[in-house]
């Protein structure tokens, strides 16, 4: 039986990338003992931190032999195949493959653009990104909102981004909606089954935590 309590979780509270973990966490009923590291003051750049992970990104799950795993996704893996129910990353070998797609899509597609955009625009995006790039920061706005777009088609017969489970893809999408605000990029009211979507994905216990 996995012991999560012997690991360590290096979290950066509200930030998105973190609130992944801590939403595909609270979904699993696990948790795992955290170190906070405070991203506006970049303790993520410190040397201690560094140590534990060059990349100086976060989150970060240190195991318990010690072992280093970074990047939300590669997390939410290992979580995923210690603790396989309730299943986040799908079912079966089509299943995988189609939530695999799209949680790419929304990561690639939504959270990418909508980051590059708070990180290009707004005041509290320069100590992270300097320079920062207007230009890219409203193609960025673009580029999401044609998404959104596109990812209403898909949502008129389903009930979740990749079919008629919650996934780590709807997680992805959530915090990503959570972080239009920050990102000058207005929520879709005029999207309708979006709007559904994203309704119904915020109210869960897991992320209103």
């Amino acid at each position: 039986m996995t012991d999560f309590a012997a690991m360590k979780l290096y979290d950066g509270g509200r930030a998105p990338n973190p609130r992944r973990v801590q939403i595909f966490m609270a979904e699993k009923g696990i948790d795992i003992p955290r170190v906070q590291v405070d991203i506006n003051k970049l303790e993520q750049r410190s040397p201690e931190f560094t140590r534990i992970n060059p990349m100086q990104r976060l989150p970060v799950l240190v195991l318990e032999d010690g072992t280093v795993i970074s990047e939300t996704v590669a997390i939410c893996r290992y979580i995923e195949e210690v603790q396989p129910e309730p299943p986040l990353m799908g079912r079966d070998a089509r299943d995988r493959a189609i939530v695999e797609m799209w949680q790419r899509r929304m990561e690639l597609q939504l959270l990418l653009p909508v980051g590059w955009a708070f990180r290009h625009l707004h005041p509290g995006g320069a100590h992270l990104e300097s320079p920062q790039i207007a230009q890219l920061g409203t193609v960025s706005q673009q580029r999401a909102r044609e998404f959104m777009e596109f990812l209403d088609t898909e949502l008129a017969d389903r009930p979740f981004v990749a079919g008629d489970a919650f996934t780590i893809a709807d997680i992805t999408g959530v915090i990503t909606f959570q972080f239009l605000k920050p990102a000058r990029i207005p929520f879709p009211e005029d999207l309708a089954h979006v709007s559904r979507w994203y309704r119904e994905v915020a109210a869960r216990p897991s992320v209103m935590q």
